[in-house]
Formats: C-alpha cells, sequence, structure tokens
C-alpha cells in the first residue's frame, strides 16, 4: 500500500510539474533559478541517503575552482552481490536467474 501511495503522489507531483512547464512558452525561455549554488573548493562531500533496496552513498570531489572532478554513486546492490555468489557455490549455472531474483539486485550497479 505504501509504494502504491508513493507511486500515486508521485504521478500527481510530475502531472503538476508538466502543467506549470506548459505555461513556460518556447522551450528556449528558460526558468530563472532561484539563487546561484556554487560548491566549496577542494572539497570532499559524502551524502547518505535511503534508497527502497538501502542506504545509496553519493560522494563528490570539487577541485580548486569548485568544479567538480569527481563523482561516485554507491547502491546497496554493492554489498549483496557477494551473498549472491556464495548462495550459488555448487549450483548449475541455471538456478542464478532463480536466486538472483530472490535477491532482487541491480544489474547496472545502480539502484537510484
Amino acid at each position: 500500500m505504501l509504494r502504491k501511495l508513493e507511486i500515486k503522489i508521485s504521478i500527481e507531483y510530475i502531472r503538476e510539474l508538466m502543467r506549470k512547464l506548459a505555461h513556460l512558452g518556447e522551450p528556449s525561455q528558460k526558468p530563472l533559478a532561484e539563487k546561484e549554488l556554487s560548491l566549496s573548493p577542494d572539497s570532499l562531500c559524502v551524502s547518505l541517503v535511503e534508497g527502497w533496496r538501502g542506504e545509496l552513498c553519493h560522494c563528490a570531489i570539487t577541485d580548486q575552482e569548485g568544479k567538480i572532478i569527481h563523482y561516485k554513486v554507491k547502491d546497496p546492490s554493492l554489498h549483496n552481490w557477494m551473498a549472491l555468489a556464495l548462495s550459488l557455490r555448487d549450483l548449475e549455472i541455471s538456478d542464478f536467474p532463480i536466486n538472483n531474483k530472490s535477491y532482487n539486485l541491480s544489474y547496472c550497479g545502480h539502484d537510484l
């Protein structure tokens, strides 16, 4: 029920945004930013948020001008791929799809 409610609210939010975008006119007209954002120079920022499979970790590193020089996202599936490998020991390769569905892991490595 919670997922159903989240989907319903998300759809309503998207429809609201589309209505607002329809009033902008030409695609070349961009909305103005509320404020200019700048990043701190020579910094490391780590952010943890909860995704539906577990924690998502975002890491950003900036250079001396405040430009992002490295950005990494670590998803919850990373921890569980080894568990899947261990559970498949001494089994046939044909058992992989069934076991993998049990773990519900992200193939591409991003649970975003």
